[in-house]
């Protein structure tokens, strides 16, 4: 981004990172205290993600570009608008920021600031769940660039919100957020040893998406008018 220099960058990265995954981890913790009732604690999960993606991606976007996901750093790499160089210092940075979000998160409720989960989430349905959720995600990123930029806040957290209940894996989305839930035992936790499948689903998502949309955002000058076709 124009303006600010690789270390701020990198930076905001790992900040809005650590941010978002400490709400999905500290939000579901409160939930999981508050009731016992799954689709309450959901809503209680769901509400502050959403709402956390608007305020993070309106803030700390004109520094960054808010991506906060490899999925998202990996398609604007393959659209070359940031070197490779670039996007493996972003991806790093958003995996450690989102180990840190779940460690601070589990420091606040007085957790054991690391535990692996215990939660399963595999198989072909939540694998598939996950593809679609970030196909979704970055679809409304490429085509919110395109139409209406200063949406894109709005879209991202709306997306995210709906994601949540349309999706059987609940609508990770995101690499690094899966790498920190596996660290907690939580309502938001993920077993370490399902992470492959969920990156990897989440990873085709996002590149099917970066081909589709290429193809569906890309203007022609070939339409001929109907009136005008009428006329030869």
């Amino acid at each position: 981004m124009p303006g600010f220099d690789l270390p701020r960058r990198l930076a905001a990265e790992a900040l809005g990172t650590l941010l978002l995954v400490a709400t999905v981890v500290g939000s579901g913790i409160m939930a999981e205290k508050l009731t016992k009732d799954v689709a309450l604690a959901l809503l209680g999960n769901t509400l502050p993600t959403g709402a956390i993606l608007v305020v993070l991606i309106t803030t700390l976007g004109p520094i960054s570009g808010a991506h906060f996901n490899p999925a998202v750093t990996l398609v604007f790499a393959l659209k070359r608008n940031m070197t490779p160089r670039d996007a493996l210092l972003y991806i790093a940075a958003q995996i450690a920021g989102g180990i840190a979000g779940t460690v601070l998160a589990h420091a606040m409720f007085a957790l054991p600031l690391v535990e692996a989960s215990l939660k399963m989430r595999t198989g072909g349905a939540q694998w598939l769940a996950e593809a679609v959720a970030a196909f979704g995600l970055l679809a409304t990123i490429l085509a919110g660039i395109r139409f209406e930029r200063a949406a894109v806040p709005w879209l991202v957290g709306l997306y995210i919100t709906a994601a949540y209940w349309f999706t059987s894996s609940t609508s990770f989305a995101n690499p690094a957020v899966a790498i920190a839930r596996s660290i907690t035992n939580t309502f938001s936790g993920i077993r370490p040893v399902d992470l492959p499948g969920f990156i990897a689903a989440e990873l085709c998502g996002a590149v099917a998406a970066l081909f589709l949309m290429s193809w569906l955002l890309r203007a022609t000058d070939e339409v001929v008018p109907i009136a005008k076709e009428a006329q030869l």
